[in-house]
């Protein structure tokens, strides 16, 4: 028997050689929750508006196949972390040491830029509400702080609590505006057909938008969201499978919500919006303009709710991850590097979880007054782009592998999936890396 978290409450399931398969239930679901809050941040939400701007409903089906995509590279994850007990930090590190040097570099340089940009994103919306209150950097600095008092003094389940809330609060602000726009349903429909844009780079505009919406390193923490949740056997495969699903469909009703706004307001009426998420407060005047200032106070509250989960979400699972790191770059003992270990909730008690809490903090605070340094951001884009081409690539090594048990190991599908994202996400790698101003950098 389990209670609600998830924890086993009798004795230790994972120890067992064949632990009872639990059944699928509701009432489990959360780490996906808390990877589809994390994963769609700001800057998602208004690509997404931006396509639907530029193209009306003609890219619909190009959001849908993203999250779809998504769902192969965290279900991957996830059953890496329950087929085998080893975190994915572990499983990388056995195909070698070039793997703890990419992920080493990927998260200090990362981690510092990415900070600063959700604190500016959670602040942006708190001073469109409260304009006289304080400075915009003052705010992110706020936001900053906050997020590291609640995961420095919050375990997995208060944390996993709040990010359900939040979630709710984006789901009834997003969905609200796709009611309120009055969508076209009979044109959304047509949109789910693979039809390419009439215009310039349109392949590239259309992989950009299948790869973009909520494809982070969170989908590399979602294994450990899974394990902290006190998931760490194979008895929780198809709970994980279906939380999982659950994830990217709440993801895709985020996605497909905007990208309605977006053409059923910004397209229609040939209104363009700053790229980043500047172009949330601007879509916050068109909506106070055409439906009140009540419609824009709700939405600028779904926005910070949708900019918040971002960083809380990173602050934990990214800090779980870099923990884990630190544990097997130090040799650790037998239980290090094991699911068992991430759901006894020892990682966040350590220090490299915490410490690496206070580097997305503070140094990132210095940024956000001294702006951020040019070579330092071309470094940031192309490390970011690199990573899913490298989860994909990862994944499809050790899924594949006599370090899988056997019938967990992928099937036809899973591989296909896993090929997919890999090519889609080594083209917009490329894509980015050759858009840099390298000239400048030297």
């Amino acid at each position: 028997m389990a209670d609600t978290t998830g924890n086993p409450t009798d004795s230790p399931a994972s120890s067992d050689t064949h632990p009872t398969p639990r059944k699928s239930s509701w009432r489990y679901i959360g780490p996906g929750i808390v990877v589809a809050a994390t994963g769609v941040g700001a800057g998602d939400l208004v690509a997404t508006l931006i396509a639907g701007s530029n193209f009306g409903y003609t890219l619909l089906w190009a959001a849908v196949l993203g999250c779809l995509v998504k769902i192969s590279l965290a279900e991957a994850a996830g059953r890496w972390h329950l087929s085998t007990g080893r975190t994915l930090f572990d499983g990388w590190a056995s195909l070698g040491r070039w793997t703890t040097w990419f992920f080493v570099v990927y998260v200090v340089i990362w981690g510092f830029v990415y900070g600063a940009a959700a604190m500016s994103s959670s602040a942006l919306p708190l001073q469109a509400l409260f304009p006289d209150v304080m400075d915009l950097k003052w705010w992110a600095v706020l936001c900053g702080l906050s997020g590291l008092v609640f995961v420095w003094f919050n375990k997995y389940e208060v944390f996993e609590k709040v990010m359900t809330v939040l979630v709710g609060v984006m789901f009834v602000v997003t969905v609200y505006l796709a009611i309120r726009v009055t969508p076209n349903l009979g044109d959304a429909f047509a949109g789910l057909l693979p039809v390419l844009p009439d215009e310039k780079d349109s392949i590239l505009n259309t992989l950009g938008l299948i790869g973009g919406v909520g494809g982070t390193i969170t989908l590399a923490a979602y294994g450990y969201w899974v394990n902290a949740k006190g998931w760490t056997n194979t008895g929780w495969m198809k709970v994980m499978r279906l939380d999982n699903r659950v994830a990217y469909a709440t993801t895709g009703i985020f996605v497909i919500s905007m990208l309605f706004v977006g053409a059923e307001m910004l397209h229609s009426a040939n209104i363009a919006i700053a790229s980043g998420d500047k172009g949330l407060i601007q879509l916050g005047d068109i909506l106070e303009d055409k439906y009140g200032s009540a419609t824009a106070k709700f939405f600028l509250i779904g926005f910070f709710a949708t900019s918040y989960t971002s960083l809380i979400g990173v602050w934990h699972g990214v800090s779980l991850m870099f923990a884990d790191f630190v544990a097997r770059f130090r040799g650790g003992s037998a239980g290090e590097g094991t699911g068992e270990e991430v759901a006894s909730g020892a990682r966040e008690r350590s220090w490299p979880f915490r410490a690496y809490l206070l580097w997305l903090t503070f140094p990132p605070i210095v940024l956000l007054f001294q702006g951020q340094p040019f070579r330092l951001i071309i470094l940031y884009g192309v490390l970011g782009a690199a990573f899913l081409p490298f989860l994909a690539g990862t994944l499809l090594w050790l899924l594949n592998s006599a370090r899988t048990p056997a019938e967990w190991r992928n099937g036809l599908v899973s591989n296909a999936m896993l090929v997919i994202a890999g090519l889609l996400f080594l083209v917009l790698c490329v894509k980015q890396i050759w858009d840099q101003p390298w000239s400048e950098f030297f």
